[in-house]
């Protein structure tokens, strides 16, 4: 301890006596220690947080897996749409199917609990209409998960019962949102889709969604009053029995207890209800004999507890980034190991003085790597605030909100802290032992002989260059991933939408979860488009079903002329419900037949408008005009196609064009329980939206309106991801280039600085300015030319990481990373040029009088 005490205050000596050194090497580590510890935060909230509950580590979520053998047709019974396109599993199960599994006596699971998340509800507080975050939950949830409420008390078993007073508990940041975190809100009624609910209790101020870590729903209602609650879309058989509606499960197990026997004691009951509502087929009756250990099967799981759909859909984004941000450290890392390589050169009297008097190898190393863990402790501590900055920055750029949920937290708590202190020593090591075990491999007979200024010239240092090599082609990679990212969201920015975005407003209704239904819905709507039509400066105003560009869709299968639901195929197509004007309204043209009309109600007969993909995938060789579709039993045969409307794009930019089916509004009530409205302006949409809220108000002031946005808010959110993936990259990728010119710079002009009597002694014999630039600059040169060459070998490599991710553009795109080279050559000729220049300005007679 003493010796060390002894090496950290030489260290700072040092470091006090070298501020210009120290500060460059301090900020190169501070910006990429920092860039990763405001990465690593968002990763520990995404891909390492737990639940805020009693011992996490024995919760256990439960998902099926397809076995080897599976059907789409026939097991809708049991789980959610059967097996769509690709998918081998799920996670969503018929509450029938919880309550087979709860019965399990001889089950490692101590508590099995239920949970879904509904969206948002229709709430009705002291007279005002809003929107809430609901979420469902069976009557031991919070007792299993071992949570106590804020305040009041929480949901109990005797709650969850359709003949109990319906009661409801307020998430925490809720209550103090809406209620002003009011004690006395315990006991008042919510009118939830116009039911009425009791206030029990509060939820703890940690407590989030067991779907999500960081979702946190406003309310949670018990399971009983799903039915009621989602009254516009019947979810069971009747009040009181086992219902059709879908949940999550989760358990704890018992102690001692492991994942392998929950699965297997309760796998049991899951394939008899499997079994029970789709019998193997009798080979007689079918060329493909199912056996029952071919049906799905349940699986647990246990690190994902909470976090099963995050995980999925953002740890690869994440991964990728977590890639970008340590390739900048290195560079940093390689910056900082390129100038103590030039220190130790100017340091090689000490170390050989230090050497030849007894001191040994080992304690000289121990020495030279208290100094650069010294730098680098002291580069994470200025890295902490600017990863404090990249923080808010993340939050910024839309990463909290739009590519993450609202109530996620990323934090710099311990565990963060704890990172950066040992991403600090581990980079103190990595940059500090090559040149510490370079500086002290001297031959102490010729080190003594040979003068300070060519005992170890960094001009002819191999590890240098291959560091300044390195950092080229590290910068490359992270700015041809940057280039390709930029040119996706370019090309994504661009794509033809097959409609016109400029100057709409959207808004969404949810008059479903008011009690509206049947033809007290359709006379809502009659009503809210007749006042809608008279809004001043509005040039129409049309609905749909499914709003677009928005990442939301809505399929089904249809029939086409000839089959029946019961033998032939069925094909899935994107459906919309729109009112008669929709297609006038969105510019989206009308290419053969007719339109919708007002006489296209419940009276006439069906008909349907589908778009030119729809028309070339099912009717290559005829003219789908006339042909009669159906979407089930009842409709077989009975819709008439009449027109035939130009390809628009339906969930997003990146979807290719798919079949799409349009139904008007007044005969297809299937999904009327919620639609998006969109006003076509004449001037700025955003300044109708007061007195859209007003009109709305005079039809039901009790129905709030909800996702008020224009269309090109709406396009450009569904970029978010392309957004941040585009300006991450740029940033570190210009980062990693600074840092590499930087480095290059430095190198260069110390070899200036070694090289002075030789240039000198050059210019006195003869050589021109010119030469001696070109002598300068095409030593530096070669190194970034190699580091080009390295680099595009690395940019190739890519293209299985984020192949998937781009769009209109190959990973291996030549005119992206010629693009990226040509700008990297010019930095570095500049980076060149500047210590190139100085040496041409020697004076011959002082460069050789240079000791």
């Amino acid at each position: 301890m003493q010796t060390l005490w002894q090496d950290l205050r030489y260290g700072l000596r040092l470091m006090w006596k070298a501020p210009g050194f120290t500060a460059i090497a301090v900020l190169s580590l501070a910006l990429g220690i920092g860039a990763n510890t405001a990465l690593f935060s968002l990763a520990d909230a995404v891909l390492w947080k737990t639940l805020p509950v009693k011992e996490p580590e024995r919760l256990v979520q439960f998902n099926w897996e397809a076995g080897r053998v599976f059907r789409t047709t026939g097991m809708r019974g049991i789980f959610v749409g059967g097996f769509p396109p690709g998918r081998r599993g799920g996670s969503s199960f018929q509450y029938r199917l919880f309550e087979k599994m709860r019965e399990q006596k001889d089950s490692a699971i101590s508590d099995l609990f239920a949970f879904a998340r509904l969206g948002d509800w229709n709430v009705q507080v002291d007279g005002q209409a809003e929107t809430a975050g609901g979420q469902v939950v069976s009557g031991n949830y919070f007792a299993a998960l071992g949570l106590q409420a804020a305040h009041g008390r929480m949901i109990m078993e005797s709650d969850d019962d359709p003949a109990a007073s319906p009661v409801a508990m307020l998430n925490y940041r809720y209550w103090q949102n809406r209620f002003g975190a009011d004690p006395a809100v315990i006991g008042r009624q919510i009118n939830l889709n116009k039911v009425t609910f009791t206030i029990i209790g509060v939820t703890p101020p940690a407590y989030t969604s067991t779907m999500q870590v960081g979702q946190r729903p406003d309310i949670t209602v018990p399971i009983a009053f799903q039915p009621v609650l989602e009254s516009e879309r019947p979810m069971m058989d009747r009040p009181g029995k086992p219902g059709m509606w879908w949940v999550n499960i989760m358990g704890r197990l018992k102690p001692g207890a492991t994942i392998k026997q929950a699965q297997e004691t309760l796998d049991s009951a899951f394939q008899a209800e499997a079994l029970a509502i789709m019998p193997p087929p009798k080979k007689e009756n079918d060329p493909v004999q199912i056996e029952p250990q071919d049906y799905p099967h349940l699986v647990a799981l246990s690190g994902s507890v909470g976090m099963w759909e995050m995980r999925s859909i953002y740890s690869p984004t994440i991964y990728i980034l977590s890639g970008v941000v340590f390739l900048v450290l290195l560079i940093a890392c390689a910056n900082v190991a390129n100038l103590l390589l030039a220190r130790a050169a100017m340091r090689a009297p000490e170390i050989t003085v230090r050497l030849a008097v007894g001191a040994g190898r080992w304690r000289l190393i121990r020495q030279l790597l208290t100094e650069s863990a010294l730098l680098a402790i002291v580069g994470g501590a200025v890295g902490i605030l600017f990863a404090l900055w990249g923080k808010e920055a993340l939050a910024a750029m839309g990463v909290r909100g739009d590519f993450l949920p609202e109530g996620m937290e990323y934090q710099l708590d311990w565990r963060v802290l704890g990172f950066t202190l040992g991403i600090s020593l581990f980079t103190g090591i990595l940059f500090g032992l090559a040149p510490a075990w370079r500086a002290t491999k001297l031959d102490l007979t010729s080190a003594l002989k040979e003068s300070n200024r060519t005992g170890s010239s960094i001009s002819r240092s191999r590890l240098s260059k291959v560091l300044v090599i390195a950092q080229v082609a590290m910068s490359l990679v992270l700015l041809v991933g940057a280039g390709l990212f930029v040119r996706t969201l370019r090309n994504l920015q661009q794509v033809d939408v097959g409609f016109n975005q400029e100057n709409l407003l959207n808004f969404a209704l949810h008059p479903g979860s008011s009690g509206y239904k049947d033809e007290k819905l359709l006379q809502l709507y009659k009503q809210l488009a007749a006042r809608l039509d008279t809004l001043p400066g509005a040039q129409s105003v049309t609905f749909a079903n499914v709003p677009l560009i928005a990442h939301y869709m809505n399929n089904t299968a249809i029939i086409l002329p000839g089959e029946t639901v019961k033998t032939d195929a069925q094909h899935l197509t994107n459906t919309q419900v729109v009112r008669e004007n929709f297609f006038k309204t969105m510019e989206i043209p009308l290419l053969r037949g007719r339109g919708f009309t007002e006489q296209d109600d419940q009276r006439a007969p069906k008909v349907a408008v589908i778009n030119e993909e729809l028309a070339r995938k099912f009717f290559p060789d005829e003219d789908p005009l006339g042909k009669r579709v159906g979407f089930d039993e009842e409709t077989v045969g009975k819709i008439e196609i009449v027109g035939i409307v130009r390809d628009s794009k339906y969930d997003g930019q990146r979807s290719e064009l798919q079949p799409l089916i349009y139904t008007p509004w007044r005969q297809d009530s299937r999904e009327n329980g919620e639609m998006f409205f969109s006003i076509r302006a004449m001037g700025d949409p955003i300044a109708l939206t007061n007195t859209v809220r007003e009109y709305v108000r005079e039809v039901d002031d009790n129905l709030p309106v909800t996702d008020v946005k224009t269309q090109v808010m709406q396009s450009r959110e569904a970029l978010t991801q392309e957004r941040l993936f585009a300006g991450l990259l740029t940033f570190f990728g210009g980062l990693a280039v600074m840092l590499a010119a930087i480095g290059l710079y430095g190198v260069m002009a110390y070899s200036v600085a070694q090289r002075t009597q030789e240039i000198g002694l050059r210019m006195a014999l003869g050589a021109q300015t010119s030469n001696v630039l070109r002598l300068v600059i095409w030593q530096g040169m070669k190194l970034v030319f190699i580091g080009l060459i390295i680099g595009a070998i690395g940019a190739y490599a890519l293209k299985q990481v984020i192949e998937s991710q781009l769009y209109g553009v190959k990973a291996s795109d030549p005119v992206t990373l010629v693009a990226v080279g040509v700008l990297l050559l010019l930095i570095a000729l500049l980076a060149c040029y500047i210590p190139a220049r100085r040496a041409a300005k020697v004076d011959p007679m002082v460069a050789l009088r240079y000791e």
